[in-house]
């Protein structure tokens, strides 16, 4: 007979296999063929989207206002169409362009792990969100610590130089 109030404690052996399925997965991802390159480039990368994702969605209002303008210039849609879709367009320009920067911010958290194991090593990760890499922005400038990179365009095209400079398999 057990003492009233105590009851058994049981290890779930489901969770523990959960947990070390998981564990075995991020492992794999972590020792996937890259191409070898000594350099910091994950880190840095995952840094500068950490840092720059906030202005991203700061200044989405502007970009999404910017962007709307470009494709009502752009585009040869009929007259009524540009009467009727610049308020609702800009509402759902807005909102890509702060969950492209949400995005941004995830895709920097998620980096920056394999980017402090991967600084010891020849390897760089392919980045996870590449629209911050292949887009215009209104802010773009190569610094030496860090790309500074912010007001990205998540709605266009990327331009043609980024996109010749790296060539998608």
């Amino acid at each position: 007979m057990r003492p009233r109030g105590r009851l058994p404690v049981r290890r779930s052996t489901r969770a523990l296999a959960v947990a070390l399925l998981a564990l075995v997965t991020s492992t794999l991802a972590l020792l996937a063929p890259t191409p070898a390159s000594a350099s910091p480039k994950t880190l840095k990368r995952s840094a500068g989207n950490i840092l720059f994702a906030p202005f991203d969605i700061a200044v989405s209002p502007f970009t999404a206002g910017k962007a709307l303008y470009t494709n009502l210039q752009e585009v040869d849609d009929p007259g009524w169409m540009r009467i009727v879709f610049p308020l609702p367009g800009y509402v759902w320009m807005l909102g890509v362009q702060i969950g492209g920067g949400a995005l941004r911010e995830i895709a920097g958290l998620l980096e920056l792990v394999p980017g402090l194991g991967l600084l010891f090593f020849d390897a760089d990760l392919d980045p996870l969100f590449d629209p911050v890499e292949r887009n215009e922005a209104l802010v773009d400038r190569e610094t030496p610590p860090l790309k500074l990179k912010f007001g990205v365009n998540y709605l266009a095209s990327p331009s043609p130089a980024s996109s010749s400079a790296n060539p998608r398999d």
